[in-house]
């Protein structure tokens, strides 16, 4: 729910939005990933459960964000924030991301995606100039690598979204069995994470022309809702360190009467909090329709699309960097035994290191956020 005073907007979740955060949140307690993940974790990459599989399709989730389903890119974010609380490797926002690219396209089989029956995983160029898109007589001409996604080791499909030679914006639908999927080694041990090798030509019926934007719209969605996965680690983090400083001892009294890690639990708590607002308001940004109903013109299109890629860039940049240092703090706190192996608290900063490397590094988001007010004061 959103109100607007003074210029300002006020923004609370509806009852709605917290019952279904927290219905997630209990199921997840409830069908712990971590533990599932603990006997395996040596075996190979992570991948989606049964029991997660059947959650999804049950839930319906895959298909939150298709006009048919009609949810948010808020919506979407909570059960993030949710899934990276609770270490799950399932790549929520990527198969919801795709569903809605899928139905975008007119793509047939677009329900079977959209009710978890298949998994499509969006994937991007690694760079600008990462993959090769040509449109020829057969179709279209695909040559390249792209980035890092996870998912992909469960994938039935993936749905390539970038831009063409020719500048304009387009998605392909292909099965996972006609492209090479490496896997890749990360710190990262709760999720699976891969590149895909493309060189094929996809023919008609199977990739279409986007409306202008969808490629740099995809990838806003899968930064912010990276830093959402981190943020969900950070709370995450924050719970553990607040339940072990209250029953670690020192000097008869536990740690977290002392003035130093009651400050560490402070900056950790207020970290968490100012990252959950910054993403809420790049959620809200994202979900902006006068961007796709072509209500705007052109100039005000694009002051719009640059406040939006200032609120994904500055929700990110700030969220990730504010996750790591959560991470940092709660080992701190944790001490010796936030080492070992046994404990959850390497397996959550580990992939908060990874989070804050893909779609986008802090550093890049900062970059991009300076790129873009100096566009805007040229332009002004």
């Amino acid at each position: 729910m959103t109100t607007e005073t003074g210029g300002l907007m006020d923004f609370a979740l509806s009852t709605d939005q917290q019952d279904l955060a927290d219905a997630e949140r209990a199921w997840l307690q409830k069908h712990d990933p971590i533990l599932e993940r603990r006997p395996s974790i040596d075996d190979g990459p992570a991948t989606i459960s049964a029991t997660m599989r059947k959650h999804l399709t049950e839930a319906g989730y895959a298909g939150l964000l298709t006009d048919e389903v009609g949810a948010t890119n808020v919506d979407l974010l909570l059960l993030v924030e949710a899934h990276g609380w609770a270490g799950s490797a399932l790549p929520l926002a990527e198969v919801a991301i795709g569903s809605a690219l899928l139905e975008a396209m007119g793509f047939p089989r677009w329900r079977d995606a959209a009710a978890g029956e298949e998994i499509v995983i969006p994937v991007r160029p690694s760079t600008p100039a990462g993959l090769d898109i040509e449109l020829t007589d057969d179709g279209l001409r695909i040559h390249g690598t792209t980035a890092p996604a996870t998912g992909l080791v469960d994938a039935d499909r993936i749905v390539l979204i970038a831009r063409a030679a020719d500048g304009g914006d387009v998605a392909a639908v292909i099965p996972i069995d006609d492209v090479g999927v490496r896997v890749r080694e990360t710190l990262d041990l709760l999720r699976s994470w891969a590149v895909v090798d493309i060189d094929l030509t996809v023919g008609a019926g199977q990739w279409a022309s986007m409306p202008a934007g969808t490629a740099d719209t995809v990838t806003e969605q899968l930064a912010t809702f990276r830093a959402a996965d981190a943020l969900g680690c950070a709370d995450r983090l924050l719970g553990l360190a607040v339940d072990y400083a209250g029953q670690r001892t020192q000097f008869d009294r536990p740690i977290g009467t002392f003035q130093a890690v009651k400050h560490h639990l402070a900056n950790m708590a207020l970290a968490v909090e100012a990252s959950r607002s910054t993403l809420w308001a790049a959620a809200l940004a994202l979900d902006d329709d006068a961007l796709d109903d072509g209500a705007l013109d052109d100039d005000a299109l694009d002051t719009d699309r640059t406040a939006r890629a200032l609120a994904v860039s500055s929700a990110v940049a700030f969220a990730c960097r504010s996750a790591g240092e959560v991470a940092q703090l709660a080992l701190q706190v944790h001490g010796g035994i936030g080492f070992t192996w046994e404990h959850d608290v390497h397996l959550l900063l580990r992939r908060i290191k990874v989070d804050e490397l893909l779609d986008g590094s802090v550093s890049d988001h900062h970059r991009r956020i300076t790129d873009l007010r100096a566009g805007s004061t040229g332009t002004s």
